[in-house]
């Protein structure tokens, strides 16, 4: 039998989002927008009544609970404003690779470290040259004694300004292909990192994003990701199928937000003495609207129970992902025709959250990367 309702715990917990987002982001989202003010206090808020990285396990301090939980909060944390979902996030993307990839030292170290100090972290992995194609990355770390001395860029790094340690994709060997990738935690202070200026982006601008540098940056060897080299394009990758839901949530959050504003304008604005909603051009516009977040969410809930349930959700993901911030797309924009010309004046938040949703088509694996992946997997068999 197929359940589609919450237990009591998951329901108290996405309550809290919910008042969380409704009385700590929304009343600051767009001043955080347009100062592109990081908004790290509110993130430590967060933490502190246990609404972000619930993935790490209690055995190193963490909540343990599943992706279902995380993606239950998540939902609510991006429709309170996505610039925070992505910020408040970044750490728990890159303490992904350590909880599936690491050592029971490197995991009693790191991850002790989020959840119990409250530290933030950075996923390191794309390049300039290098974003969809990870196997054209050319940053390089080369073994000398008991170091690894770490040289390259990365860039597009969600957090990187305020991360206290970055989890950073390598090669060790840059003639075995994937196979010669490594993962490597690389401490924010290590001599020798760089940060480039904070970019300026189309929307989430209160999410820090940055360049890096390394220059000659010696790093010990125990901070090599795992028990060899060879894993860490595969642990970089399985990463993905634990995030990939919860950004699925956050489309799903910003699209509900998207919807929300535009019902309620369409019964607050009035034309040709109705209001709006009673146009049938626009109450089509509204249940194509309902639908499509509808459909998200039960996506999203799929991939977030293949997780927990232990089912390889690599597929399931990728339809998430993709589907999820196709629609946050398609909805903020059709949220802006409804509301019209006032749709168009940052005065309104759906001109914000229109901005905020084309990311999501494109970081984490873009629309088409999914569309890749989910022909890879539903061919593979053939």
């Amino acid at each position: 039998m197929v359940d589609f309702q919450l237990d009591e715990m998951q329901e108290m917990l996405r309550e809290l989002a919910r008042e969380f987002a409704r009385d700590e982001i929304r009343p600051h989202a767009e001043h955080w927008d347009e100062e592109s003010v990081y908004p790290k206090e509110t993130i430590q808020l967060a933490h502190e009544m246990g609404l972000l990285n619930l993935h790490i396990p209690e055995a190193y301090g963490g909540p343990g609970l599943g992706c279902m939980e995380e993606v239950l909060v998540n939902e609510e944390l991006a429709w309170g404003d996505p610039g925070f979902a992505t910020a408040a996030y970044a750490t728990a993307l890159a303490c992904a690779p350590i909880i599936t990839g690491a050592t029971e030292e490197q995991k009693n170290v790191w991850l002790r470290k989020v959840a119990e100090e409250g530290a933030l972290a950075s996923y390191a992995v794309t390049e300039p040259g290098a974003g969809s194609d990870v196997a054209a990355i050319q940053t390089t770390a080369v073994r000398d004694g008991d170091d690894y001395v770490i040289n390259g860029s990365k860039m597009w790094i969600t957090g990187a300004g305020y991360a206290d340690f970055f989890f950073v994709l390598a090669k060790t060997d840059p003639d075995a292909g994937y196979r010669g990738m490594s993962g490597f935690i690389v401490e924010a202070n290590a001599e020798g990192l760089s940060l480039g200026k904070k970019e300026t982006n189309m929307g989430q601008r209160c999410s820090d994003t940055r360049s890096i540098t390394f220059n000659n940056v010696r790093i010990p060897a125990n901070q090599l990701v795992g028990e060899s080299e060879s894993g860490g394009w595969m642990n970089a990758m399985n990463a993905f199928d634990l995030s990939r839901p919860n950004i699925a949530a956050h489309a799903t959050g910003l699209s509900r937000a998207a919807y929300e504003h535009a019902l309620q304008y369409s019964n607050e604005r009035h034309t040709f003495g109705k209001p709006l909603h009673k146009h049938q051009a626009i109450q089509f516009m509204l249940a194509d609207m309902k639908t499509s977040i509808e459909a998200s969410r039960m996506l999203t809930w799929k991939s977030a129970a293949d997780a927990d349930g232990g089912i390889k959700n690599t597929e399931s993901a990728a339809h998430a992902k993709r589907f999820a911030a196709d629609t946050a797309m398609q909805v903020s924009t059709d949220a802006v025709q409804v509301f019209g010309g006032y749709g168009y004046s940052e005065e309104y938040p759906v001109a914000r959250l229109m901005r905020g949703a084309k990311v999501m088509q494109i970081y984490e694996g873009s629309s088409q990367v999914q569309r890749m992946i989910i022909g890879r997997e539903i061919t593979k068999n053939l």
